[in-house]
């Protein structure tokens, strides 16, 4: 067992400071919901707390805590207890809000949620935190094939419940199999 120094906390301290607010959004993304994200953060930087001595390469701490966030909202979903909460939906009130320019967001982003874990991690890696393939693959312990195929199933799931001819834009097939 690795004995924790003195320095070993306050580094992690100043870690967590510097890298907390876009690791947060990572959790975002990756799990759709505030409350489950900020469990998930916390989750995942307990665990890098732990790993914290043994780490040879600290520069390294946000991939590590990044790809802890990826598996561990995995093994999440895989549980039978986990559940989304019910949302009622809020019937059509028939006039035109200022926010009807965001509606196509909404229901891009409630269909990403509605994704599998792996996809939707795979989609939010490479699109969102605008990550090489390699780099997904790394975070998600897989191949770079099973990134492409991860994406591309995502992105056909996200055509086809969203339809073409929506405002929604989603990258062309050709980038996404790149």
């Amino acid at each position: 067992m690795a004995v924790r120094r003195l320095d070993d906390g306050s580094a992690f301290a100043e870690f967590v400071a510097a890298r907390s607010h876009v690791l947060f959004r990572t959790a975002y993304v990756v799990v759709g919901d505030h409350h489950l994200a900020q469990d998930l953060l916390q989750e995942a930087l307990v665990k890098a707390y732990v790993a914290w001595p043994r780490l040879r390469d600290p520069t390294k701490a946000e991939a590590y805590v990044r790809r802890t966030m990826v598996t561990t909202a995995i093994s999440w979903r895989r549980r039978r207890s986990f559940h989304e909460p019910p949302v009622d939906r809020v019937p059509d009130a028939g006039h035109i809000d200022e926010f009807d320019r965001f509606a196509p967001r909404d229901v891009l982003w409630e269909q990403v949620c509605g994704l599998p874990p792996r996809q939707r991690a795979a989609l939010v890696l490479r699109y969102y935190e605008d990550l090489s393939e390699a780099e997904t693959a790394d975070l998600m312990s897989c191949s770079v094939g099973t990134v492409k195929s991860q994406v591309f199933e995502a992105l056909s799931k996200l055509r086809e419940r969203v339809g073409s001819d929506s405002d929604v834009l989603l990258p062309d097939d050709e980038t996404a199999a790149t």
